[in-house]
């Protein structure tokens, strides 16, 4: 897949997952006890074969540049920094640039359109980089050549009640998209857009200018609020490509925790062996008899049950976590019981609560041992 790159919004602040992007971006927040959210995206444009991405940030961005250098600019896939390209192979380090603010998803294309139009693509790939999911984009690029089509969209069947939180898609019995809406008030229709897409690069390209002569306040600069709407409403041929595989959207602490925990279901939606290990070079294990996601042994004389543990943290000797994420760095003291929550990285608990979320509290005194898992 030579001539299709892959244009990866990377921009978000990610204000509703609370104190996890206290100190880092969101696409940089740890996942599933391997990598970094961003991580998911990269690997999937990088296995299936797209020679170059285009980063497009912009908040702590020297972060989020220092991750791509290091773990895969040159590794199977070019990574292409925007306007900080030059500065970034220059070899300088330190502050960047600031950058005008954006408003949206369409916003950032427009600003990088030099980086993700540039000769060579045919077909251009919009990725999110919060979004977990091990997919194969071969398979959808050949239906999206063989159709014509100027816009192949990925699309899920989820419960009902869930697509008011989504871009909820009709779709006709040919799967041509009939009309999208973005967290629609009354669902019509349990098909959801996994946001990431196809778009002939030459008609995008059209597309975000005829956008853009609106002015600014004409339109809401988003990709699925006003890129795509645009294109069904002109008889742009846009289709759905059905996902039948895992895919989570991490837009919250309350989804950041809930996901983990469906790690662990059996048969896991994604098997370890299969997640991107950025974050210390290794597997993350299951341990099917405390049903938890473990960087190495379990913990000595600890109470860990359907949890999950990143590299570098610490449970003591007489804590207990149950159904809970404890971040790189984190510490759950002696005596202290996790309970469905989110430790922090770098938190020390030894007190009545994380203070991270208010999933659950986190209380000294010792439960009831659960049942061992069979």
């Amino acid at each position: 897949m030579h001539d299709v790159r892959a244009a990866l919004l990377a921009g978000g602040l990610g204000e509703r997952m609370g104190r996890l992007t206290d100190d880092t971006c969101k696409p940089l927040v740890p996942y599933a006890a391997s990598c970094r959210l961003i991580d998911f995206s990269v690997d999937n444009a990088a296995r299936s074969g797209i020679d170059e991405v285009v980063l497009m940030s912009l908040h702590r961005e020297r972060d989020l540049i220092d991750h791509m250098v290091r773990h895969w600019d040159g590794s199977g896939i070019k990574v292409h920094f925007g306007p900080h390209d030059e500065l970034v192979r220059s070899g300088a380090t330190g502050r960047l640039p600031e950058r005008p603010p954006e408003r949206g998803t369409a916003d950032a294309l427009l600003a990088n359109a030099e980086y993700v139009f540039a000769p060579g693509a045919r077909d251009v790939l919009v990725q999110h980089a919060d979004h977990v999911y091990s997919f194969d984009y071969g398979p959808m690029v050949a239906a999206h050549r063989r159709s014509g089509a100027d816009a192949t969209i990925g699309v899920q069947r989820i419960e009902r009640r869930y697509v008011r939180l989504f871009g909820m898609v009709e779709v006709d019995d040919d799967l041509v998209v009939r009309r999208l809406v973005e967290k629609p008030s009354e669902p019509t229709s349990d098909l959801v857009f996994t946001a990431f897409c196809l778009f002939r690069a030459d008609v995008l390209r059209h597309v975000l200018d005829e956008l853009a002569a609106l002015g600014e306040d004409g339109w809401q600069h988003d990709i699925s609020r006003d890129v795509l709407p645009a294109m069904i409403a002109s008889g742009r041929r846009v289709l759905a490509h059905p996902i039948s595989g895992y895919w989570a959207d991490i837009g919250t602490v309350e989804r950041y925790h809930a996901e983990h925990l469906k790690l662990l279901g059996r048969p896991h939606p994604l098997p370890p062996h299969a997640l991107p290990t950025t974050l210390a070079g290794l597997t993350p294990r299951y341990d099917p008899e405390l049903d938890s996601l473990l960087p190495g042994e379990p913990p000595r004389g600890a109470d860990v049950r359907s949890s999950v543990l990143f590299p570098g943290a610490v449970v003591e000797p007489g804590a207990v976590v149950h159904r809970s994420v404890v971040l790189p760095g984190a510490v759950v003291g002696t005596g202290v019981v996790a309970l469905e929550t989110v430790v922090g990285a770098g938190e020390h608990l030894t007190g009545s609560r994380t203070g991270l979320t208010e999933l659950a509290p986190v209380r000294r005194r010792r439960p009831r041992r659960p049942t061992q898992p069979t």
